[in-house]
């Protein structure tokens, strides 16, 4: 089966005979895959009037657990977003009833960020419709397939993730 990459590769092959664009073969993939992923993850949270950057934050407070908190900065670390932003969506969050801030009883002068009950149930409700969009996007390929594709993509990421700073 043929894809607008191969059309590509082939248009550059013939542009220029001179350039290796093997890259090309699997990052316009992965580029045109992460169109194609962006689009059904705004649709997935719209149908919960989330954004996504909403949707980022929330689902950060919903995976530490109950009592589903963290402080700004362990926000920050997670949606890799600079304290002014952070700070911003904190205000608009709260202001929508999805999170609260609370004294943090370990540091007299800082804060930490609470989901609510009404936040928790949006990053669900959100969260199971973005599985089921993506589970559409990988229907193509089998249980073992999805996991070759995982451990492959692990190792391109990796590097990223793990650097210092």
């Amino acid at each position: 089966m043929e894809d607008e990459v191969d059309r590509l590769v082939a248009a550059w092959r013939r542009e220029r005979p001179d350039l290796d664009v093997e890259p090309l073969e699997v990052l316009s993939r992965v580029s045109r895959l992460a169109r194609h992923l962006d689009r059904a993850r705004r649709l997935a949270f719209s149908e919960h009037q989330l954004e996504p950057w909403e949707f980022d934050v929330l689902t950060a407070l919903r995976r530490a657990g109950a009592p589903y908190q963290l402080s700004p900065g362990q926000l920050l670390t997670q949606t890799l977003v600079t304290s002014g932003t952070m700070t911003n969506r904190i205000d608009r969050l709260a202001k929508k009833g999805l999170v609260e801030r609370l004294p943090d009883p370990s540091d007299r002068r800082g804060v930490l960020v609470r989901l609510t009950d009404d936040g928790k149930d949006r990053a669900d409700q959100a969260l199971a419709g973005l599985l089921d969009q993506e589970r559409a996007i990988l229907a193509e390929l089998s249980h073992a397939q999805r996991g070759e594709l995982a451990g492959l993509l692990r190792q391109l990421t990796a590097p990223f993730d793990n650097i210092p700073g």
